[in-house]
């Protein structure tokens, strides 16, 4: 059996931290999912876990549920080590999963109530808690409503609105606005800052790098199972870029061999799909360079932290490792 419990001694917890993981390592037969990984969450702020899939990003986030078994090393939530007191752990945590398993048949209010129950939460105060929620989320007009009437965004608003009914210590948001139109996805941003103003630790996973910057206090970028870098996201755009970015999208084999050649005199150079990115100290000389030949697309802008999910995993979003 490749899975193992934890070892009994607990690594040291930082102070301010409710989770820590330490030599963490996660193997699904042969396969190494998660490579010996040190991290900590501290008390309040949004910390995001980024990456390609198969990076070990879902891996490291369900083993803090206590949902899958540790192979190596150990995981402390709230001072209680994961593997030894599984029930106490998932007591405090909220999770809203990425995939919507409300029940059709239930109505909005119901689903939450009846949730609640799972935590021993009294009826008046769950239906309490629950009409609190709905209002927090802009959902009372809903609260009677069948789960087929609600949008994409309400049904994920539901969604973390029921992890919030047990009021975790620790909210753990698996890519929360997967498929929801910008609108939508700005409506549920708005409320996780709420969340964040209220002193909610937050664990969040997404392929959207402009969530991750909007929201997370700090990141940790994973590939290949390891974390490749960790920090505030705009403290380390700004120490791995210090120039600007220019998107080139050529139309010629002219314009591809334009930057291939720039990329051998020094200009540092991604590419993601058809489009060139080049980051450069001399943007407009770069462009005028480039602006020679046909284009279909051409612009100066800052560096990101896209830039810099294309520069630590060496490849363009959503490939596979």
């Amino acid at each position: 059996m490749e899975d193992s419990k934890a070892q009994s001694i607990p690594p040291t917890q930082p102070p301010g931290a409710i989770v820590i993981g330490s030599a963490l390592v996660k193997k699904y037969g042969e396969l190494t999912a998660v490579d010996g990984i040190d991290f900590s969450i501290r008390k309040g702020e949004l910390f995001g876990f980024l990456g390609p899939n198969g990076a070990g990003k879902t891996s490291t986030i369900r083993m803090i549920q206590c949902f899958s078994p540790i192979t190596e090393g150990q995981i402390m939530v709230d001072g209680t080590q994961v593997g030894h007191d599984d029930r106490k752990i998932k007591a405090i945590l909220g999770v809203a999963p990425q995939e919507d398993n409300l029940d059709e048949d239930l109505t909005v209010i119901k689903n939450l109530v009846i949730y609640a129950g799972y935590f021993g939460i009294r009826k008046e105060i769950a239906i309490k808690r629950s009409d609190e929620l709905l209002s927090f989320f802009h959902l009372e007009e809903k609260r009677e409503a069948r789960l087929r009437t609600l949008s994409g965004g309400m049904r994920r608003r539901l969604i973390i609105a029921r992890a919030l009914l047990n009021n975790p210590k620790l909210l753990i948001l698996d890519e929360p606005t997967t498929g929801l139109d910008p609108q939508a996805r700005h409506v549920i941003w708005e409320r996780v800052r709420g969340l964040k103003q209220a002193g909610v630790t937050m664990v969040l996973t997404t392929h959207y790098m402009e969530e991750a910057a909007q929201l997370c206090d700090r990141i940790a970028i994973m590939d290949h199972g390891r974390i490749v870098l960790e920090g505030n996201p705009g403290d380390l755009v700004a120490e791995n870029f210090k120039g600007n970015v220019v998107e080139y999208r050529p139309a010629s084999e002219i314009g591809k061999l334009t930057v291939q050649d720039m990329e051998a005199r020094g200009v540092s150079v991604e590419k993601a799909g058809d489009t060139y990115i080049l980051h450069t100290d001399d943007p407009d000389g770069v462009i005028r360079q480039l602006a020679r030949h046909d284009f279909h697309f051409l612009r100066k802008r800052s560096p990101n932290l896209e830039d810099l999910f294309l520069k630590a995993t060496g490849r363009a979003l959503g490939e596979g490792a």
